[in-house]
């Protein structure tokens, strides 16, 4: 008796290969697509995650019947949220049409309120504001440090802080607006 082996021929094979090499060329697109959203998210749910900060952080001083310092004559607000206290915008202060009550730095001493706003008070802010916040860093820091996963760049003039994610090529980012307590997503 004999066995009689049989297989695929050879046009099987071909069809089988350009079968998959379509299914690979329709799914690399969506798969690639996939990974954007998902860098959009993240920067969606960190920049929520510091919104929900900021009005927990004015929630409590409103909760604390609105506790201020008084620092060479000037009235300060200050709370202290979550273990740590903050600076928070006065409407007397100058240079800007300011809302009391939101975050606008670490209140290390209780004796200087900071002059004016650098990228190391908005690291500050985000490092504080959240309770497992991304590694921040300058933007130069961001350059040469790979685990940074977003930089942090102060305005003094606009009174904002602003964040941009570093992963990849993305441009998205959230702004702190400190007169306002608004945080804003660009995703690009």
């Amino acid at each position: 008796m004999f066995n009689k082996q049989s297989g695929f021929s050879l046009v099987e094979l071909v069809v089988v290969i350009v079968v998959v090499g379509l299914l690979a060329v329709a799914a690399l697109p969506r798969f690639l697509d996939v990974t954007d959203e998902a860098k959009k998210a993240s920067v969606e749910g960190v920049a929520g995650g510091y919104a929900t900060g900021v009005l927990s952080a004015r929630a409590q001083w409103e909760a604390e019947a609105r506790p201020s310092l008084t620092i060479n004559t000037e009235v300060r607000n200050t709370v202290n949220y979550d273990g740590i206290d903050f600076w928070l915008t006065s409407s007397d202060q100058t240079g800007g049409d300011f809302r009391d009550g939101y975050p606008y730095g670490l209140n290390t001493d209780n004796s200087s309120f900071p002059t004016s706003l650098d990228d190391q008070a908005c690291i500050d802010l985000m490092e504080n504001l959240l309770q497992n916040p991304p590694r921040v860093g300058t933007v130069a820091d961001a350059a040469t440090d790979s685990n940074i996963k977003y930089s942090a760049q102060a305005d003094n003039g606009a009174s904002t802080c602003t964040y941009v994610q570093q992963e990849g090529n993305s441009d998205h980012q959230f702004v702190y607006e400190i007169e306002t307590g608004r945080v804003t997503v660009t995703l690009q």
